[in-house]
């Protein structure tokens, strides 16, 4: 017996008057969001920054969703929750990951007007060379530049609950300024790296380190062979190219704030074109 298609398409109910931003003729509009959560420093330290530059909406996770990358939630619903409101800078916060922050922030308050920028961060912790692939900073810049906004992720190189973010707030004020003023060419995101050091010595647009991760698994407890085994993740970095002056990691560890363009296309067009 054949069996009917029953599949029937949910429609999002779409209540009148629902969270758009009034914004004044020319003034432009910053979207804020990290995978340390609304209330962690770095993200304090981000807009405060930023005052000044436009309107500011943040919105990012109600906890820390570090390792997120671009997951989203798509099997449960998500919670958006109004913090405050300035009038500058209005903060909410999301029970979802990085990447759900930025979707229903672009739902909700940017319906009818995208955001001038995506700024995401100041991660506790750098995003360098691989990092980038397993970072929710990153993957909520990504984010932003899927929905042809230019878009860009601060790190600090400091894991401390309360690091010192006064030379790294110079850097992101300067770096939104010029994309604010010059944008990004499509399908870019900048992925910034600042050094955990007492007097930056500069910025340094370059290439990502190639690295890997190795003993990525610490045993707590247990033995999975006999049954049940406990791990935490840790892990040691393998620089892969050490000699190589011209990477991200190269400069990070001469003092300098490394600055990479970042594609959200995957293709390989060289296989492409040797394969024909």
């Amino acid at each position: 017996m054949e069996k009917k298609n029953t599949y029937q398409p949910f429609v999002y109910p779409q209540p009148s008057g629902f969270g758009q931003l009034a914004l004044a003729d020319g003034e432009k509009a910053i979207l804020v969001t990290n995978d340390d959560g609304v209330t962690a420093d770095g993200i304090r330290a981000l807009v405060e920054s930023l005052r000044g530059l436009g309107r500011i909406v943040v919105c990012a996770p109600d906890s820390h969703r570090s390792g997120y990358s671009s997951s989203f939630s798509a099997s449960v619903p998500v919670t958006l929750r109004r913090l405050s409101d300035d009038g500058e800078v209005a903060v909410y916060s999301c029970s979802g990951t990085p990447v759900d922050c930025v979707k229903i922030a672009m739902h909700r308050f940017f319906h009818w007007r995208k955001p001038d920028v995506v700024v995401s961060g100041i991660n506790h912790g750098g995003n360098d060379s691989i990092c980038v692939m397993y970072s929710g900073t990153m993957g909520a810049a990504f984010e932003g530049v899927c929905v042809g906004v230019p878009a860009i992720g601060f790190s600090l190189l400091d894991i401390a609950l309360h690091p010192d973010f006064s030379e790294a707030k110079t850097v992101t004020r300067e770096i939104t300024e010029r994309v604010l003023r010059e944008g990004l060419p499509e399908g870019v995101a900048l992925n910034v790296n600042i050094p955990a050091v007492e007097r930056l010595k500069g910025i340094r647009y370059c290439r990502q380190c190639k690295g890997r991760w190795i003993n990525e698994f610490h045993l707590i407890e247990g033995e999975e062979n006999t049954g049940e085994a406990v791990f935490q993740v840790t892990g040691e970095y393998i620089n892969l190219e050490p000699e190589a002056t011209d990477t991200d990691r190269h400069w990070l560890a001469c003092g300098y704030v490394s600055v990479v363009p970042s594609h959200i296309d995957y293709t390989d067009y060289t296989y492409i074109n040797n394969s024909k």
